[in-house]
C-alpha cells in the first residue's frame, strides 16, 4: 500500500529539495510513499491571488483566510483523507501519533503562515499537530518532520530493526551506541559489548535506555508500566547514578 501526501504551502521550494534528497528521496523513488506539493496561492482569491487579510478586533500580522483553504481542501480531500493543521497549539507530535499516520492512506498537511490562521478553518480540519513549545514562522519545517517520521515507518522503507529499536519505539529513550575505534580519546568501548553475550548485551543496552532516559526524560518513565526486569533495572541505575 502507498500512502499519499499533499501539502498545502506558500513556499513550495521549502519542502521540495528535503523530501527529494537522502532516506525520503529513495522511498519515493521506490513508490512506498507519493507526496505532492500544492501552492495554496492556487486557490487564492482575486486576481492577486490572496490568501491572507487583517485580523478583526486589529493587532499586528496577517491572517490566512478560510476561503483559500476551504477551497484547496475540497479539491484534494477524499473519503480516506486525513487533514492536518500544523499549529503550535495542537496536539504535541510523538512517535506513537507518527506510528499511526503511517497506517494511513491519505494525509493532506495544511502549513499555515503569518500570525496564524481564521479560527473557521480549524473545524475543517481532522487534526492538529505541534512539533514543540516553540514559535515558527509557518507549517514548512513542521509538516517534514511529520512526513520524516511518518513515511521512515513504512513497511519497507528502512530496516525494521532500526525503528523498533531506537529511540521512543519503546517509549524510552535508546541506549548509547559505539562502533570502531575500540578506543579513543581515553575512552573504551563498554566490555560487554564485544563479549559476545547475546544476553549481557540486551540487558545492559536496556539498563542504559532506562539510565538515559531517567537523566534526560523522566516524564516518559513516569507514564511507564515498568516490567519486572525494567523494574530491577532501574533500582540498579537509580543505585549506582553516573559519575
Amino acid at each position: 500500500m502507498t500512502l499519499e501526501i499533499d501539502v498545502l504551502t506558500l513556499f513550495p521550494a521549502m519542502l521540495e529539495a528535503p523530501l527529494a534528497a537522502s532516506i525520503p528521496g529513495r522511498i519515493v523513488e521506490r513508490g512506498l510513499a507519493v507526496i505532492r506539493v500544492h501552492d495554496l496561492r492556487q486557490w487564492g482569491i482575486g486576481r492577486h491571488r490572496s490568501v491572507d487579510d487583517y485580523p478583526y478586533g486589529g493587532g499586528a500580522g496577517m491572517v490566512l483566510r478560510p476561503e483559500p483553504v476551504a477551497a484547496a481542501l475540497e479539491a484534494l480531500r477524499r473519503p480516506d483523507s486525513l487533514v492536518i493543521l500544523l499549529d503550535a497549539a495542537g496536539e504535541p507530535f510523538r512517535q506513537s501519533r507518527a506510528a499511526e499516520l503511517a497506517t494511513d492512506t491519505h494525509l493532506v498537511l495544511v502549513c499555515p503562515r503569518y500570525e496564524g490562521v481564521d479560527e473557521r478553518i480549524r473545524a475543517m480540519v481532522d487534526l492538529e499537530l505541534s512539533i514543540g513549545d516553540y514559535v515558527l514562522t509557518g507549517g514548512e519545517l513542521p509538516a517534514l518532520v511529520v512526513i520524516d517520521a511518518v513515511i521512515r515507518l513504512l513497511p519497507g522503507a528502512i530496516d525494521a530493526a532500526s525503528t523498533t529499536e531506537e529511540s521512543f519505539a519503546a517509549g524510552l529513550l535508546e541506549y548509547p551506541q559505539y562502533t570502531r575505534p575500540a578506543s579513543f580519546g581515553g575512552r573504551e568501548v563498554p566490555a560487554v559489548l564485544v563479549s559476545g553475550d547475546h544476553g549481557a548485551v540486551a540487558r545492559w543496552r536496556l539498563g542504559e535506555s532506562l539510565r538515559r532516559t531517567l537523566v534526560r526524560r523522566p516524564d516518559l518513565l513516569a507514564q511507564r508500566d515498568l516490567s519486572p526486569i525494567e523494574r530491577r533495572l532501574l533500582d540498579e541505575v537509580e543505585t549506582n547514578p553516573p559519575e
